[in-house]
Parts: C-alpha cells; sequence; structure tokens
C-alpha cells in the first residue's frame, strides 16, 4: 500500500465499529514503539548514574526533550491540516525515534543523550497528534473511549515488556563487560542499542497495517488563524490539562525517585534493578486499566472521569512526599517496598485515564477542518507542562529535598483537578 493513500474527509465511510483494521494497525504499531523507548525510559537513569550526572541533568535532558516535541506537535498539527496528507509524516515520526535512540546507543557524555532524546522526541512530537487524528477518523463517535482505551493498553502493553526486558538484561549486561574489563558505560549502550530492533518494526508496522483517509487540504489556512479558530471550552479545557501536565514529570525521574528510596536497604544495581520492576508494575497497571476506563467513560460521561484521574495524580505525589518525608516509613526495607509498590500502582492508574480521555475529549471539542491541530495543540501542552515539570522538579529535587519537588507537583495536579472539576457541565465533554 501507497503510505499515502487517499486524501477526503479524514473520515473512514464504512465505520461501523471501534474494532477495525486501522485501529488494530495503530494499537500493533504503538505497542512495538512503546516496547522500543519505554525500555530506553528504564536504561536512562542508570545510564547516567553510570556517567555520574545528577537528577537536575535528568531532569534538563527530560525538560528539553518534551519541549521540542510539544513545538513539533503543533506544527505537525497544522502542517497536516494543510496539505491534507497524515500517513506519511507519521512514518517520518517513528523513524525519527529509531534514530534517537541509536545516537543513545553511542554516546558517552550527557551532549550526546540529550541529542538523541531530542531527535527521538521531535519524532514523538510529529506522530501522535497525526496517529490520534487518523484513529479519530476511523472509529463512530459513540465508541471513542474504548477505541483510544484500547489502543493505550496496545501501547502500554509494549510498555510493560519493554522495562521488563531491560530490567532483567542489564543485570546481565553489566556482569557481561565486567568481565571483558570494558567500561561499565558500555552495558547501557549495547541495552540502549537493542532497543532500535522493535522501534524498527514500529516504522515498517504503520507503513503497512494502517490506512488514512487523509483530511480535505486546506492550503490557504494560516497558522495564526487555524489556533485562535480552536473553539471557546477547548482552549479552556487545556488550561486545566495545562495545570496538570506542569505537576506531571518524566517517568524516569519517578525511576529515579524509587531507586534512591530502595537503596537505603539494598545495593546501587538490586535498587535499579526493583525499580525498574515498579516501573513495569505500572505499566502493566496502565495497560490493564486503559480499555475499561474508555468503556466506562463511554457510559458514564469523559469529564468526571478525568476529574478523578487528576485527583488519583495528586495522590500519588503526595504518597511520595509522606515516603521521604517520614522515617517510619523507610525503616523497613519490605514496607519501604510496599509503599513504592502503591505509588507506581496508583500512577498507572491515572496514567490509565489521562491517555485514554484526554484525546477522547479532543476529539468532541475540536471542529473536523483543524481536528489535527487540535491533537497538536493539546500534545504540545502536555509536551510543555513535562518540560516546566521535569526541570522544575529535577531542580527543587536537587537543591531543596525531594519531597518539596514532589508536594510541588501533587498541588500542581490538584490545581489542574479543580479547574477541569469546575467547567461548566458538558464544556470537555457532551456528557
Amino acid at each position: 500500500m501507497d503510505i499515502s493513500d487517499q486524501s477526503g474527509d479524514g473520515i473512514d465511510p464504512s465505520r461501523k465499529s471501534w474494532w477495525n483494521p486501522t485501529v488494530i494497525g495503530a494499537s500493533i504499531t504503538s505497542g512495538l514503539a512503546d516496547l522500543s523507548y519505554e525500555t530506553a525510559n528504564v536504561i536512562l537513569p542508570g545510564f547516567l548514574a553510570a556517567l555520574g550526572l545528577s537528577p537536575s541533568v535528568l531532569g534538563t535532558i527530560e525538560g528539553i526533550a518534551d519541549g521540542i516535541a510539544s513545538f513539533t506537535k503543533i506544527a505537525a498539527g497544522y502542517l497536516t491540516d494543510r496539505i491534507g496528507h497524515r500517513k506519511p509524516l507519521v512514518v517520518l515520526g517513528y523513524s525519527l525515534t529509531v534514530l534517537g535512540q541509536a545516537v543513545m546507543a553511542v554516546a558517552t557524555a550527557w551532549g550526546m543523550i540529550l541529542l538523541g532524546r531530542a531527535i527521538g522526541w521531535m519524532g514523538r512530537g510529529i506522530r501522535g497528534p497525526l496517529r490520534d487524528a487518523i484513529v479519530s477518523g476511523a472509529i463512530p463517535e459513540d465508541q471513542r473511549g474504548r477505541a483510544f482505551g484500547f489502543h493505550r493498553a496496545a501501547d502500554t502493553l509494549g510498555a510493560v515488556l519493554g522495562p521488563a526486558l531491560g530490567a532483567a538484561s542489564l543485570p546481565l549486561l553489566v556482569q557481561y563487560v565486567a568481565e571483558r574489563h570494558w567500561t561499565p558505560v558500555a552495558a547501557f549502550q549495547i541495552a540502549m542499542g537493542l532497543t532500535v530492533i522493535p522501534g524498527v518494526l514500529a516504522v515498517l508496522s504503520f507503513a503497512f497495517l494502517v490506512q488514512d483517509y487523509g483530511s480535505r487540504p486546506n492550503p490557504k489556512l494560516r497558522f495564526h488563524r487555524a489556533v485562535a479558530s480552536l473553539p471557546r471550552p477547548f482552549r479552556q479545557y487545556l488550561f486545566a490539562v495545562a495545570l496538570f501536565g506542569m505537576g506531571d514529570f518524566a517517568p524516569t525521574l519517578l525511576i529515579l525517585a524509587a531507586s534512591q528510596a530502595l537503596h537505603r536497604h539494598f545495593d546501587l544495581g538490586t535498587a535499579a534493578a526493583l525499580a525498574g520492576g515498579l516501573y513495569v508494575l505500572r505499566n502493566i497497571i496502565q495497560a490493564t486499566a486503559s480499555f475499561p476506563v474508555g468503556a466506562w467513560a463511554d457510559r458514564i460521561g469523559y469529564r468526571s472521569f478525568l476529574v478523578s484521574g487528576y485527583a488519583v495524580g495528586a495522590a500519588t505525589m503526595f504518597l511520595l512526599v509522606l515516603a521521604f518525608a517520614l522515617p517510619a516509613l523507610s525503616a523497613v526495607p519490605a514496607l519501604t517496598v510496599a509503599v513504592m509498590t502503591a505509588v507506581f500502582v496508583l500512577a498507572g492508574l491515572y496514567m490509565a485515564v489521562q491517555e485514554a480521555l484526554e484525546p477522547v475529549i479532543t476529539s468532541t471539542l475540536v471542529p473536523p477542518e483543524v481536528k489535527t491541530t487540535g491533537f497538536g495543540v493539546l500534545g504540545a501542552v502536555n509536551g510543555l507542562g513535562d518540560l516546566g515539570s521535569s526541570i522544575l522538579v529535577g531542580a527543587i529535587w536537587t537543591h531543596l529535598s525531594p519531597q518539596a519537588a514532589f508536594g510541588a507537583a501533587g498541588l500542581l495536579m490538584l490545581a489542574g483537578a479543580a479547574v477541569l472539576a469546575r467547567l461548566e457541565a458538558g464544556t470537555p465533554s457532551q456528557k
């Protein structure tokens, strides 16, 4: 199949069910892509530690990468609404992610890791809103929750398998390089290089399995007019998303927090492996909950369900504050493991709600002629939130304390939930 497909109104004329080849193909692709870069997520904190770098450096790298992805999402969304072709750009986006992983695999300093992360996240920025717009056009309006929930479940399944493989393989690779008297950094480079394989398969999967009906070209569309034409209810909704996003920092920092908490009782390698295992648990929870969340929200309404998810996010941060602030919660190894397990379970739940429902609400609020721009702006707002939160949390953590950093994140998440709850009924949802 020609990856450009046909250009039209962006809607599959035969769509009758959310269960169709486009949703299935996009889900397989996302699962493979997450298998690739989520493995990198669990490797990256240890990689930076092996290079002797601090949490603030990790926060800066993740924040800059997320910022690049944010601006790319807006540009990609607008460009697609103007030219009417989405699929070639999505394939390009997945290809750039693979290139970014390859760059990090040969990194020997933080600058190369930043470059690789920036290239990879630029690819994520290109593909994310365009892929969501393609999926949105392939499903009936009353089944959006189930479709996006299934897609996020498949996406997160890759995020389960990837970190599991990464966490299991790292001790073996560390032993392998030690026996050969190589630098410890080599173990992380090899592990990062292996992530390229599922990334390449993701590129091929989207190119050959997904059909895009395109969108009607609008060559006269201007960027400022496209953004300005986004409805007022959608802009109000974005404000709540932005507040929550300012507290929703990169998962690599969450892994680092678990590593530090567990390092009180275990050696560094064991603590890192346990933290990686907890991240796998978070992703299992997210994958398991995503489809039920979407199906349930189809019945009871999207806005109220998302408010609850945001509140769970805030609770996750406050539990982290207690874990670092109260000596009693870190005095016993089993209790520390139990508290960290609860943190990652809650994180999986709020991520399932957030990622399944934010694009659904966007699709209900944005008109077809600027729909991809709307998805791009949503992704940009989330990315800018990640930029601010990762840098903010990393800096507060380094210069004050981890409990101060997580407390600030929790308050921002709670503010996002409060703003979303106060929006007039039906604003971000028709239910």
